[in-house]
């Protein structure tokens, strides 16, 4: 026991110890919990029977010896009777008379968490009173004498039930003081209104789903709290709340494009219980995980079809070459050449379906948003004719992105080129980047060419859909849309007052802090901590370990310096590297997440939710790009 609970443990003792009354209390187990000096004075009990863990049943049969309870018979048998009354815990008043006349009441409570505490008062001058009206009865009616003493006798009953209700009083307080600590410390917006949408109850996590909203609502009208945007989103859904139905739904809210999901729960009062959470990850994997479910179906739908075309392809440019070999004048020579420059087209169309079908994987890496889009003007600029200009907007912050440079400078590129097609001989590109809120990062194509048509609007994203002619593949496009879904991302078309765009959304995460300083690796084989050991130290990190989540977080409240966790999903013990994100969230620590679990296991899904995951085995290499590249702190 440490300085300050000794401290706690004497200023209890000297409180209970002042109390003019005698108290006890006993646990669940009949066991002696804490009781004062007034007690054992009282009682004139023995240190046995006063130290913590002293058994009820001793310190009945003790009294009941020494004659507390007078001649009430066989003494075995009046123990037993005490003792399984007081295993009922019920609460119970009474007075009784001591062998050595005094007059005590023995006022009974049972505690929440099981056991009671009881309270002794000396109650001998209250009844010597009595005595004294009674004994002076002559000018007083027997009735009154007897009124009197039931009145009394009522009045230390009614305070005893006072007592009672005063602490059920406490204990309501208390339950209500932790339900709200616990609905405030949940990820979502918990609340209710009444039937005229006044708020009574919030857990005032309201601005946490939606930013720019008050938190502090309760007495406002739900329509003020939402804001016109949001209500209008949420208000026939309230309606049918109110009617008795209980709708699910999520919509897209306005300031960063967050996506919500509402559950409204009628109650009898005519009120609704609210239900809002923010799900934008939970979407963005669910959208990925989607996109890579169609893409296997695509492949296994067109392998069989592919391998068998390529193989009447190989025929086909086998015979033509035949052909070619022979004199078979102008005219056939022109046949053959053109049948051969088909049968390539078909060669080319087959290697961008293969492309798009394959076993992409995304691997994202810490970007340098200025970078790559510098880069990409690079690239790009000596494949547009001389007429046709190219800016690029660059309003992203200077911040370390999670992105696959690879698949986003290969979309960008492919939107450039069409957008160059779309302009002709002379026009203007305008490549726009900007971050939306902590939420998306927001790539835009534009162009001054003559815009979408209605019909490139509703099948630009179909495959093989062109229009130009024998000279596109109708690839394009759709192979940007599944990069951008296979990210948990979302692609739109549209068309400006100048021409056509194409937007795309990508997750905004941000890459871990730079190399340097201190890493905690938790991960529950040792053989495996050796080599992540390793590889974080080349890295430039110092290493502590630990082997499960209530040893990670007891490292990150002692030691101050660390900047990165390294955890496996899979811990020592029942918690995860999941719970190991949720216990240190808010103390500003970036936690990478590393897995055996195949992809389609539901902590692997659900880790994916908060970013990126190492995939075992993976090398030194993979573990750095995810980190951003700045020299050691």
């Amino acid at each position: 026991m440490d300085y300050a609970e000794q401290q706690r443990k004497a200023m209890t003792e000297a409180g209970l110890n002042l109390i003019g009354q005698a108290l006890s209390i006993y646990d669940n187990d009949l066991r002696l919990a804490v009781c004062n000096r007034r007690f054992v004075e009282m009682f004139d009990l023995p240190d046995r029977l006063v130290r913590p863990g002293a058994h009820f049943e001793d310190t009945i049969r003790h009294m009941a010896e020494r004659g507390e309870y007078g001649d009430e018979g066989d003494i075995a048998t009046m123990v037993k009777v005490r003792v399984d009354q007081a295993r009922a815990f019920e609460a119970h008043y009474l007075e009784r008379t001591r062998p050595n006349g005094q007059t005590i009441s023995i006022e009974g409570a049972p505690l929440p968490q099981g056991g009671w505490v009881t309270v002794y008062t000396d109650i001998t001058r209250a009844k010597q009173v009595e005595r004294l009206l009674l004994t002076r009865s002559e000018e007083l009616s027997g009735q009154l004498v007897a009124h009197a003493e039931e009145l009394s006798a009522t009045n230390r009953q009614l305070a005893a039930t006072i007592t009672a209700l005063e602490e059920a009083k406490r204990q309501l307080t208390e339950i209500e003081a932790r339900t709200r600590l616990t609905t405030e410390m949940m990820p979502a917006h918990i609340a209710h209104v009444g039937a005229d949408g006044v708020y009574t109850y919030s857990n005032r996590r309201l601005s946490s789903v939606l930013p720019g909203r008050p938190s502090e609502i309760v007495g406002l009208h739900i329509a003020d709290a939402l804001g016109p945007a949001a209500y209008g989103r949420i208000a026939p859904h309230l309606h049918a709340a109110w009617e008795g139905q209980s709708p699910v739904f999520e919509f897209t809210e306005d300031h960063d494009s967050r996506r919500i999901r509402v559950a409204f729960t009628p109650d009898r009062s005519g009120g609704v219980y609210i239900l809002s959470m923010d799900i934008t990850e939970e979407t963005q994997a669910r959208v990925a995980l989607q996109q890579s479910h169609r893409r296997a179906l695509a492949a296994r739908m067109t392998s069989g079809l592919a391998h068998d075309f390529s193989n009447l392809l190989t025929i086909i440019m086998g015979m033509q070459g035949r052909l070619a070999g022979m004199d078979l004048g102008p005219r056939a020579g022109e046949l053959v050449a053109g049948t051969q420059a088909a049968a390539r087209r078909g060669g080319r169309l087959l290697n961008r379906i293969a492309e798009m079908t394959g076993r992409r994987t995304l691997r994202p890496a810490a970007v340098d948003l200025h970078v790559l889009l510098d880069d990409l003007k690079l690239l790009v600029t000596p494949s547009l004719p001389p007429s046709v200009g190219l800016s690029i907007l660059d309003h992203t912050p200077d911040r370390v992105l999670l992105l696959d440079a690879g698949m986003l400078q290969d979309a960008l590129v492919n939107l450039v080129l069409n957008a160059r097609d779309a302009c002709g001989s002379t026009g203007q590109i305008t490549i726009s980047a900007h971050c939306i809120g902590h939420v998306w990062v927001e790539f835009s194509v534009g162009d001054t060419g003559p815009g979408f048509s209605q019909s490139a609007l509703d099948k630009a994203l179909d495959p093989f859909f062109t229009t130009k002619g024998g000279e596109g593949s109708g690839l394009g496009l759709p192979m940007v849309y599944d990069m951008v879904k296979l990210a948990g991302g979302d692609l739109r078309l549209g068309n400006t007052a100048s021409g056509a765009r194409v937007t795309l959304r990508l997750p905004y995460r941000e890459a871990p802090a730079g190399t340097g300083g201190l890493a905690l690796l938790v991960e529950d084989s040792a053989e495996l901590r050796t080599g992540f050991r390793d590889m974080l130290m080349e890295l430039g990190f110092a290493v502590v370990e630990a082997e499960s989540v209530d040893e990670a977080v007891a490292l990150t409240a002692d030691l101050d310096d660390i900047r990165l966790v390294l955890s496996d999903i899979h811990l020592r013990g029942s918690a995860t590297g999941l719970d190991l994100i949720d216990r240190i969230a808010g103390r500003d620590l970036t936690c990478l997440l590393m897995t055996s679990l195949p992809p389609d296991d539901p902590l692997h899904r659900s880790a994916l939710t908060r970013g990126p995951v190492l995939r075992k085995p993976f090398t030194a290499a993979q573990l750095s790009a995810l980190i951003r590249p700045e020299a050691a702190a």
